[in-house]
């Protein structure tokens, strides 16, 4: 197994400062094995609600959870609504008695009971499959191929893991929506996904979706929100700034996870992936997410002009915007479109990531810098101004 060290580090501080913590994140994520090292599986205090033992001990919820102490942990607890209420009046209480960490496969957005119940109560944490920091900037383009769940990281070989991928997207729209409550037929949810996979890095288009599936736009809409709130789907929505060009208003999509991406674009192998058409699309994806979850921005964008002037990434940071642009190239250049995003956005500084080896400057705010290395130092890419005060 792969130590999450900073991983847990974050969940123990969250839990010792709130009273109710979510740790939230698709399946196969890694939720359960870092809840397990909080509070371990065979402690009364630990309710998984796929075990049917778990769900009669909380047929009688007050009465099994008001007497326990410490950390108590409920797992999938997408599956029991109604715990909700319960567990605001014993966050309540004073003194305190207990802290509850609690896990779910869906988002805050899908999971309302929890921001409309809890608010004011709930600290919510999010994670991912292993990201580039945890498998080692080394292994990074077998990370890139296989993606961060797990299993499939750690499968003994590409064939393995590729069917892992393949049994997971199956099992997810089979199994796991239903039980959400959720009752899009698993065909045209598969067909949506790999359409999406053909849309990856690209701004999402509603009507031209929904005549390829045969339905109305908001229908075309739902579809995506829903997978985004699942975690499978990143919207990285536009950024407007108050310019006199036209913008782009609609966001970007992209599948969260390249191992994910490439089993639905039928890519088992590294070789099939490199002379791909998406090869370029896949790593620009690759290389925002694991961005994101690197640096923890207060907050992600896109940027373009109806005139061809772009930026794969604006990042807001202590109230500051960085640029971040991503090129699958031996050695990129300046480009006149890094200098306008540069102007018209006011970044403070623009990161070129690339595959290579090799940091190096293009312009006084304008570094090169290889992915692997973010990994190592995610402040490369929100280096403090020079001459002022942090």
């Amino acid at each position: 197994m792969i130590p999450r060290t900073r991983r847990l580090a974050e969940l123990r501080t969250a839990l010792k400062r709130s009273r109710v913590t979510a740790l939230i994140g698709p399946r196969q994520a890694g939720k359960t094995t870092l809840a397990r090292e909080i509070v371990p599986a065979d402690s009364p205090s630990y309710f998984d609600l796929e075990d049917p033992r778990s769900l009669a001990r909380l047929d009688e919820p007050m009465t099994a959870l008001a007497p326990l102490r410490g950390t108590i942990v409920i797992d999938e607890v997408q599956r029991r609504p109604d715990l909700f209420p319960i567990l605001r009046v014993l966050a309540d209480r004073r003194p305190l008695r207990a802290r509850f960490l609690i896990l779910g496969s869906s988002s805050p957005e899908l999971l309302r009971q929890s921001s409309e119940t809890l608010a004011g109560r709930i600290e919510t944490i999010e994670l991912s499959g292993f990201g580039l920091d945890e498998v080692g900037s080394g292994a990074l383009v077998r990370h890139w191929g296989r993606g961060g769940f797990p299993p499939s990281w750690l499968a003994r070989s590409e064939v393995a893991s590729f069917v892992w991928r393949s049994q997971f997207i199956q099992t997810f729209l089979e199994r796991d929506l239903p039980q959400f409550g959720i009752t899009i037929p698993a065909r045209t949810l598969f067909r949506f996904w790999t359409m999406l996979a053909h849309y990856h890095g690209g701004v999402w288009n509603a009507a031209e979706a929904a005549r390829s599936l045969s339905v109305s736009e908001p229908t075309a809409r739902r579809y995506l929100d829903l997978l985004s709130g699942l975690f499978m789907v990143r919207q990285l929505q536009p950024w407007h700034a108050n310019l006199n060009k036209r913008q782009v208003k609609s966001p970007k999509v992209y599948l969260r996870d390249s191992g994910l991406l490439h089993a639905l674009l039928g890519l088992s192998t590294g070789s099939e992936l490199l002379s791909h058409p998406k090869v370029g699309a896949s790593w620009e994806g690759y290389a925002i997410e694991q961005t994101i979850q690197l640096v923890r921005p207060e907050a992600a964008y896109f940027w373009g002009t109806h005139t061809g002037a772009e930026l794969d990434l604006l990042l807001i940071k202590g109230g500051r915007r960085y640029g971040v642009e991503v090129k699958l190239q031996d050695a990129p250049r300046l480009t006149p479109s890094m200098r306008t995003a540069l102007s018209d956005l006011e970044l403070e500084h623009l990161t070129v990531l690339y595959p290579g080896d090799q940091r190096y400057s293009l312009d006084r705010r304008v570094n090169v810098v290889p992915l692997a290395e973010v990994a190592r130092m995610p402040e490369v890419i929100t280096p403090k101004p020079r001459g002022r005060r942090a």
